[in-house]
């Protein structure tokens, strides 16, 4: 004989492994090494009390992205922004005559304007306007700046709202 297809060691001869076998113990292997591997392409979510979805609020804000303000002043109530919006949608529409429009509320007290700075423009298929508001509510009174956008049919929504400094 020429060939042998025995192994042999120093005890004796190597068992022979069914070809079934080993391919169910490779395919064993595979599968615990791509559960291990995928294991680390995970995405955790903050629950702790910090996080905007404990805050009832419907998206997390990053820093990235400036949260949009929803009311001029925290000192309006529902009442005063429903007024003053009227009056900054008035001030901010570009066929307007571009002015200061007031607003007040006689059963609050509050009161304000709001004055377009500049001409419209666009941003992401709106349109923008600047503004200079007054807000005096409560006792306080707060000048600010900001910018709110339309599409061409819905109401204005503000985009920015700060302090201004007069200088």
């Amino acid at each position: 004989m020429l060939f042998s297809c025995v192994r042999h060691s120093a005890t004796g001869a190597f068992p022979q492994i069914p070809f079934r076998a080993r391919f169910r113990a490779l395919g064993v292997f595979a599968a615990l090494l791509t559960a291990g591997l995928a294991g680390g392409c995970s995405i955790a979510v903050p629950m702790d009390q910090a996080s905007a979805l404990w805050r009832g609020k419907s998206e997390d804000a990053t820093g990235s992205i400036k949260e949009r303000p929803t009311t001029l002043s925290p000192a309006l109530d529902a009442e005063d922004w429903r007024r003053a919006s009227a009056a900054m949608a008035t001030a901010l529409d570009p066929q307007g005559a571009g002015g200061a429009v007031n607003w007040d509320n006689p059963q609050s007290g509050a009161k304000g304007s709001f004055t377009p700075v500049g001409p419209a423009y666009p941003k992401d298929a709106k349109i923008c306007r600047a503004f200079l508001a007054e807000v005096g509510a409560k006792d306080q009174h707060e000048s600010l700046q900001g910018a709110a956008c339309r599409e061409k049919t819905a109401e204005w929504t503000l985009t920015e709202v700060k302090p201004w400094k007069k200088g």
